[in-house]
């Protein structure tokens, strides 16, 4: 082998292992901070979780576009969609980063990003990217004159993950007919002190604020208030 080849092979091994080195940063080498814990593709009203299909896609060390091709389904057509990531911190606290629909997912910033060795549980948060501070105790649906417990239809609507309008045909019953009606919920802080939700017949539920939201695990007892605050 003379030595313009020799000198030209060089070149071209020099010149692949360069392209190579600066590849994988790009697609995402997973030498970030953020250890991820799930991750959902939608909107605020419909949205699924993508975990498993987003971890094989870092695997394949290419780029990744937030999209309903990529994740093969459309949970809220009509709307603009994007991709929510969760995860932990080096500081032990929840981050989300959020990727529009059609941008392109930089996996550097997270752990572990092509080796999938992420995404298995610790996130129960939902799609608002808080895990909420409060714990449910207890749900009550009426007026101070009427109301019953609805903790456990409660408990069922937010493992839906779906909006929650109190209401008479969400809870089905009446218990005060003609009258205003509140939905209450009865809550421990993370100071150890109780504190009342109130959402007025018609609002919307903003689960945000309560810990495990959607998995339920929650209002098991620990409230003998009755309906005063």
């Amino acid at each position: 082998m003379n030595s313009e080849r020799v000198c030209s092979l060089v070149l071209t091994v020099t010149v692949w292992l360069a392209s190579a080195a600066w590849a994988a940063p790009q697609f995402g080498g997973g030498t970030g901070q953020y250890q991820i814990l799930q991750a959902r593709y939608g909107t605020a009203n419909r949205n699924v979780d993508v975990t498993d299909r987003l971890r094989v896609l870092a695997n394949q060390n290419r780029p990744i576009r937030a999209s309903n091709s990529t994740f093969g389904v459309d949970p809220d057509p009509g709307r603009r969609k994007v991709l929510r990531i969760y995860s932990r911190g080096p500081n032990g606290r929840n981050q989300m980063f959020e990727f529009p629909e059609g941008s392109t997912v930089d996996g550097t910033m997270f752990t572990g990003w092509r080796t999938g060795n992420w995404g298995h549980g610790g996130w129960n948060g939902g799609w608002n990217g808080d895990a909420g501070q409060y714990q449910i105790l207890q749900a009550r649906y009426g007026t101070a004159n009427r109301n019953i417990d609805v903790t456990n239809q409660l408990r069922a609507l937010a493992t839906q993950n779906r909006p929650i309008r109190a209401g008479n045909s969400t809870f089905g019953t009446d218990p005060d007919p003609g009258r205003p009606k509140v939905l209450r919920i009865y809550t421990r802080g993370p100071n150890g002190l109780n504190r009342t939700f109130q959402f007025a017949e018609g609002s919307v539920v903003d689960g945000a604020m309560f810990t495990g939201w959607r998995t339920g695990n929650w209002g098991r007892g620990g409230w003998n208030g009755g309906w005063g605050i």
